[in-house]
């Protein structure tokens, strides 16, 4: 591609020095916003795509010297793109993008729609008017880069009752991708995911039918993983692969890049030897998406779990009642990155099924209740609390995790007898397994779900 065809980009994190920003839950926005854009902007260089940042460490850009500063390194033509960073305030959970008044909303509807790949919720795109002169732009940002295209992302609420904390502070880097593939995709350069991920990149000579039989599909679920109508393809395109529901059970397991014989069984408690056998290799060599048959299931712990296309480790954690921190730490992984066909090690049984808890100095019966997965009620029933009070040193008992319940996080708009409908229940049961004497719930309640 003639890289002139190309747009340029500017990075903008939001806030910074003596202004922070949104502060709440262990989140400052300034030192998120810096995070997140250092990510895109080294995933632009690497990708080709000619990129700079508004401010590069903890400095103070006021209304006036940030939007100078913008346009000081590609002036303010039409074909430069400006991506202002920014965490959300004020209890809402979700993204949001906002597009200047002078832009349609073709960009803010792509990254909207890559960050809900990326498994973040979005709750609106939109533009913003100024109250005061409805024909300008409500953020000044907007307002003083003229002919820019420029659009403000919100990752997330700091402040959310939600599942915004958590994926912001473990997932950021995934939405930051999102959201670098968005940019690269519009500016007009070519995307490719980064390694390790679930992503094909469609090369020359490429068909449907010879990438799935790369990676051990069938073209029927090629295309309805990536909504295709026809089978034609276009060099560069990015394909979703899809993992196989059998995966899990059947010992297989997908050749990712840098992946040897040996590392492959050494992981997999086997030898060289018996993977060749066992599949009729002849050579060593390997290819990125080869599938590989694994000895039988007295090799892999029952306690493993293997990652599955659009699998994230907070999605994984909340599925096993655990936290990212603990499988990052069993695991030994130093990012959130993760492959199809990786095996994960899972906390066993009795790492999530604690009898008691000491509490410590800051705790409160919420606290608590979140890390367990149970409930205030079911915290102050099983102790006989008649209060919220708790002190320094008390043992608290905690519901034993072997139950089959489920804990569901009320949200905006929700109703005993939606959410009793939604998962195949009654409002009497669910009135009756959480202790309420009421049918009002309020955001953010943990609710036990049979």
């Amino acid at each position: 591609m003639d890289n002139r065809a190309i747009k340029k980009v500017v990075i903008d994190p939001g806030h910074g020095g003596n202004d922070p920003g949104t502060i709440s839950n262990g989140i400052v926005e300034k030192d998120y916003t810096l995070k997140i854009s250092e990510y895109i902007h080294n995933r632009l260089d690497e990708l080709g795509i000619p990129n700079e940042m508004s401010r590069t460490t903890d400095e103070t850009l006021d209304s006036n010297s940030r939007p100078s500063r913008i346009q000081s390194f590609y002036g303010n033509g039409e074909d430069v793109i400006v991506v202002s960073n920014h965490i959300n305030a004020g209890g809402g959970d979700g993204a949001e993008v906002i597009y200047a008044l002078r832009n349609d909303d073709t960009f803010s509807a792509k990254i909207a729609k890559e960050l809900e790949t990326a498994g973040q919720n979005v709750r609106k795109y939109y533009q913003r008017r100024l109250p005061s002169n409805p024909a300008k732009d409500y953020y000044y940002i907007m307002r003083d880069t003229p002919n820019n295209e420029t659009v403000i992302v919100e990752y997330g609420f700091a402040d959310s009752t939600g599942d915004d904390v958590s994926q912001i502070k473990n997932n950021w880097e995934e939405l930051a991708e999102a959201v670098t593939k968005a940019i690269v995709e519009y500016a007009g350069g070519t995307y490719i995911a980064p390694s390790g991920s679930n992503y094909y990149t469609v090369k020359s000579g490429d068909s449907l039918w010879s990438i799935s039989k790369k990676f051990g599909i069938t073209v029927d679920e090629l295309k309805q993983a990536n909504n295709l109508t026809s089978n034609l393809l276009s060099i560069g395109q990015n394909l979703l692969i899809p993992t196989k529901e059998s995966e899990a059970t059947t010992n297989e397991y997908i050749v990712q890049k840098g992946d040897t014989l040996y590392g492959i069984a050494n992981k997999f408690n086997t030898t060289v030897d018996n993977l060749k056998s066992i599949n009729n290799l002849t050579t060593d060599s390997l290819s990125i998406g080869q599938v590989l048959k694994l000895p039988g299931s007295s090799t892999i712990s029952t306690d493993t779990y293997t990652v599955k296309s659009g699998d994230s480790l907070y999605a994984i954690a909340k599925k096993y009642n655990t936290t990212v921190d603990t499988l990052k730490s069993l695991n030994n992984l130093t990012s959130n990155t993760l492959s199809i066909g990786q095996v994960l090690k899972l906390p066993g049984s009795s790492t999530t099924s604690t009898d008691t808890y000491i509490v410590k100095s800051g705790d409160t019966l919420y606290a608590i209740a979140n890390k367990y997965n149970t409930t205030v009620d079911a915290l102050k029933s099983l102790n006989n609390l008649t209060s919220n009070t708790l002190s320094i040193g008390q043992t608290l008992k905690i519901p034993s995790s072997s139950s089959d319940n489920v804990v569901y996080t009320v949200k905006s708009g929700d109703t005993l007898y939606g959410i009793a409908e939604e998962f195949g229940t009654t409002v009497a049961e669910l009135t009756k397994l959480n202790n309420l004497s009421t049918t009002v719930l309020s955001i953010g309640q943990k609710l036990l779900l049979p």
